[in-house]
Order: C-alpha cells, then structure tokens, then sequence
C-alpha cells in the first residue's frame, strides 16, 4: 500500500466500524463474523477454481487473496482478525502480514480452517456474513443487515476513492499497451496478453474477464472468448477493449473502441466520445442517474440521425424506440469493491428499491445522485444482428437505411466507457485523469 492509501486507511477503517456498529445495533445482533470464502475444487478434477475474496471482509482490509480468513467485530472492542497461514508444501501459504494496517486489529494465526472456532463469540447474537462453510454460526447473512451494509456502501470514504483512482492508473497502462498491440496487428489473445503486461495483472487479478473484441466481435458485449487467429490487415476494421484494474481489493471499469483506419468509423468513434463527456459533464448531486441513461439514448439517436442510419429526427428515434437497438445495455453501474456494485437499485437501508424506467431493463442504477457515490458511464453505439434483424422485421423498418447500417456491421460497435467520482458540487473523472497523466 502506498504511503497515500496507508495514511487515508485509519478513517477509512473508522467509518467502516461505525457503519457495523449501527447496522448491528438496527439489526439487532451483538457480534459480526465475516468469512473471506474458501478455495474451490472443479468438478471430478483436482484443480482449483480462482479464490475470490467475500467483498464484506476486503472492505475492512486489504486481503484479496488468502482464503479461511476471517473478521470477528463486537462493538466496542479492537476488531480481530483470524489470519489463515497453514503449513503446506503443496501451495505457498500467505506471507504474515505486516503492513500498516496491522495494528488497528488483533491478529490471530489459522493452522486449520477450524481453528477459527476458537475465537468466536459463543454469546450474544451472532451475525455471520460469508459463504456456508464448516464452522459457520449464528445467523447466516442476515438480509436486514445486508441491506444496512449494502446501502452504507453507496457512498466512498476517501480511501475507496484513492484505490480507485489507482485502479484506474493500472488499467489505464493496460490499455495503452492492448491499443499499441491492436495497432502492430496483434491477435485478440495478444492485445490480452499485452494488456496483462502493462497493467501488471495476472488473469485470476482482473476484477473481470478482459473484453477484447476485434471487428464485429465488438457487437457481443461481453465477448471473451480471445481469438488466438491474426487478422490480416485488409481484414481489420475496429478494436474494443473493455477492461480494468484492482487496487487493494478495488475496481475499474474501462471501455474504449478504436478504427483500424479511421474513416467514417472513426468520425463515428469521436461522434460518441463528445457525446459520452457530455453524459459526465452532467454528473452532480442531486442528478437522477436515470435522467442520465435517457441522455444517453437521445445522444445515440442524434449520431444515428446525423450519420443516416435512421431517416428521422432524433426525438421520433427514442419514442419509437430504435435507440434501444442500437443501445440496448443501462449507461453504467455503482463500482467500488465489486465491479457491478450494491445498492444500485435501493431507495433506503430497509431493502427498498427504487424500479427501472419502463422500457429499460438492463439499466443497473436508478438512485439519485449523491457526492462520494462512484459509478460508470458507459453509452454504446453497436451493430447486433439479432437486434437489426427483430428491427427489421418491426414496422420501423422503413425508417432505417439498411445499406448504410450494413456496411457498419463489419466494425461491431462502439462503448465508451469512464468512471467517475460525484464531487460536492460536480465531478471528478478518474479515467479521464489517468488518461492524461499516461499520453499515448
């Protein structure tokens, strides 16, 4: 952890205990025990599945990659954790932690997993956040708790916020070292394997499964398949990289697209670049995040009008809902310790929510903008043939130049995509800002 991070941690730690504390107290429970998650076999295999760590227990500490590990929190005591460090041969055990973190916590040694019964609390009630495992008690995963927690989480203390800022570095690099990968003709597993390298991430790191689409592999949008197959240069039209980084446990969530060779593609790429920084240049309190996804859709119907895809105005294309073929995804999500993070539908801590828009099902966040809150906007323009052809077959059909629209489909499509950190009186865009501080 970096001398930045270290000296925002203790508040960060603090609000993270108050938080418990007063969702405990609403709950009704007197202790907390939070399991990091166990390390999983294949089916009939003796291989090992990835460990991905329970977001409750990283969001105390950063421990991401060591499994059995567990927090146990009374209110009013040092929060303790059991630190699972078995004598093993087979696999390196974690190293014993000494980073500053260290003494805000007792810190007890695992040998087994079933130690950690050892130093439970046996009286009180028992709230226990994790995975089912072995030595699991209490209560398990409480949703009144959960909901507590979650909807606590909507807003980053300035340590979430500075991890995510380095995330957004990381990936960043990745993505400069994929773009120049792309450019010399790499393959799809290539420009992921140069991704990889410049952002200092082995694949079980990623936050998620590195979208690297070439051509109209582009119009799948969560494409990951990674082609091992070259394209020769007459054959290479455009490029899409959706792909981020961790810091400590926490995400980001980067998108850009690419033309091979400029063109109209690449008029339409820098038509919806200026369009999404409008999207951002929208985000402040007291904005509905809903407002901005409408936003969205209405720039997308203004570049299908303006380019001729569509031979009407853009108001007609969103009320007849064309746009949606076109953007058929929400325009962002909460992120922070998970890349799709809690909460974005909830209206209050009791679990209520707050529903999509009619006509938009796949938007992930209908909150109302609040400063601290961290989220994506990631407007996107593609070309997907089951959606064009149900298009086609609609009574809008007429209203599309589908010779236009067919010499598009070789490239894909388009997503832009930024993270961006609500201020007291705007915002604050971290992918922008790591872009620049890291020129082509």
């Amino acid at each position: 952890m970096n001398d930045r991070l270290a000296s925002l941690y203790p508040a960060h730690l603090q609000t993270v205990i108050q938080r418990h504390d007063a969702a405990l107290a609403d709950a009704g429970f007197d202790a907390l025990i939070i399991a990091a998650g166990a390390i999983h076999v294949a089916f009939l295999d003796d291989a090992l599945y990835p460990f991905k760590v329970n977001p409750h227990l990283k969001y105390w500490l950063p421990i991401v990659d060591n499994p059995n590990c567990f927090i146990v929190h009374i209110p009013g005591r040092k929060p303790r954790l059991l630190f699972f460090q078995p004598v093993d041969y087979w696999y390196k055990p974690a190293d014993t932690p000494t980073a500053h973190w260290i003494d805000s916590f007792d810190i007890e040694v695992l040998r087994e997993p079933t130690d950690a019964r050892r130093f439970f609390p046996t009286t009180g009630k028992i709230a226990f956040i994790g995975e089912p495992c072995e030595v699991q008690t209490g209560e398990i995963n409480p949703q009144s708790l959960l909901d507590r927690l979650h909807f606590d989480r909507s807003w980053k203390t300035d340590y979430e916020i500075e991890c995510m800022r380095s995330a957004n570095r990381e990936g960043v690099r990745g993505h400069r070292a994929a773009e120049k990968a792309f450019r010399q003709g790499a393959s799809e597993y290539e420009i992921h394997l140069a991704y990889l390298l410049g952002s200092s991430q082995t694949e079980e790191e990623l936050p998620y499964n590195n979208i690297i689409a070439l051509n109209e592999n582009a119009a799948v949008l969560h494409y990951v398949q990674h082609g091992r197959r070259p394209v020769p240069a007459e054959e290479r039209h455009s490029f899409l990289i959706d792909a981020g980084a961790s810091t400590n446990g926490y995400a980001s969530d980067i998108t850009r697209t690419y033309s091979a060779n400029g063109g109209e593609f690449g008029e339409l790429i820098a038509a919806m670049d200026h369009m999404q920084l409008r999207l951002c240049q929208a985000v402040r309190p007291g904005v509905n995040y809903p407002d901005i996804h409408h936003q969205a859709h209405q720039g997308v119907a203004e570049i299908l009008s303006t380019f001729g895809f569509v031979k009407l105005g853009a108001d007609a294309i969103v009320e007849r809902g064309i746009s949606s073929t076109f953007l058929p995804h929400g325009v962002g999500h909460f992120i922070g310790l998970q890349v799709h993070d809690v909460a974005g539908f909830m209206a209050d801590a009791s679990g209520c929510t707050i529903p999509k828009p009619e006509g938009h099902p796949y938007l992930r966040l209908t909150r109302l903008i609040e400063a601290r809150m961290v989220f994506t906007i990631e407007p996107g323009l593609y070309f997907i043939e089951p959606l064009l052809a149900q298009l086609k077959d609609s009574a809008h059909a007429k209203d599309v130049d589908w010779q236009k629209v067919d010499s598009f489909r070789k490239f894909g499509g388009i997503r832009i995509e930024d993270d961006v950190v609500v201020t007291e009186s705007g915002h604050s865009n971290l992918t922008r800002e790591a872009f620049a501080g890291l020129p082509a």
